[in-house]
């Protein structure tokens, strides 16, 4: 599954127990109808995914559901529910400078030994 939106907050990778367990959370803000802020969870190596991002940006998340059932001492049973995060896409496009952004036509300069027969040079 994935979730689409802006970035609202990027948490700090916190550690617990002796076993050194990681998890970091991301907020995400989708951009529909009735938004709604997601709190996705990243774990162990994937909290490294979010190193590169940054609050505002436009990304698309690929997650999983995740559920689990807990009972109370006094015997009561509760369900709670997680989405997981596995992986994050920028979708907002590259800044100018950037590898993917052709330069301005501005920036060439016309050719000026153009000739007509010149026109059709291809071999096919």
């Amino acid at each position: 599954m994935e979730v689409q939106g802006k970035i609202k907050l990027i948490g700090d990778t916190k550690t617990f127990g002796s076993n050194g367990f990681r998890k970091r959370e991301l907020v995400v803000t989708t951009e529909e109808q009735y938004p709604q802020d997601l709190m996705i969870e990243f774990v162990q190596d994937k909290t490294d995914l979010l190193n590169t991002y940054q609050v505002g940006q436009p990304v698309k998340v690929g997650i999983n559901l995740r559920g689990r059932e807990w009972v109370s001492p006094q015997g009561e049973t509760k369900y709670f529910n997680s989405i997981q995060g596995w992986r994050i896409e920028n979708l907002q496009p590259s800044q100018p400078g950037g590898q993917n952004v052709p330069p301005p036509e501005d920036h060439f300069e016309p050719a000026q030994d153009f000739k007509d027969e010149d026109y059709d040079d291809l071999p096919f």
